[in-house]
């Protein structure tokens, strides 16, 4: 049995959550990133901080940042080079 996933801490919701390719608005593939996904790359890509410094923030540890900063690239990758709807929503998180 899995052990239970703890919360991860966020400094807040996203101020945009949706996002999609102009050209293809037709209902097509959705993406979904989770609310600690967007975390991760806000904290690691977007302020600089080291993937420790992130787990700090964020009150988990560095494996479990590395694998969702690793599921949000790929996410992200897929958005670029698909064109397809992103989402930001869900996740098991509470707001600081």
């Amino acid at each position: 049995m899995p052990r239970p996933s703890k919360p991860k801490r966020v400094c807040g919701l996203p101020r945009f959550s949706r996002f999609f390719c102009e050209e293809r608005r037709e209902n097509q593939h959705h993406i979904s990133l989770t609310v600690e996904e967007y975390e991760t790359i806000r904290l690691i890509d977007y302020l600089g901080k080291t993937q420790e410094e992130c787990a700090f923030s964020m009150q988990v540890s560095r494996i479990t940042v590395q694998a969702l900063y690793s599921e949000a690239r790929k996410k992200l990758a897929r958005f670029l080079v698909e064109g397809n709807n992103l989402e930001i929503s869900g996740g098991n998180f509470v707001i600081e």
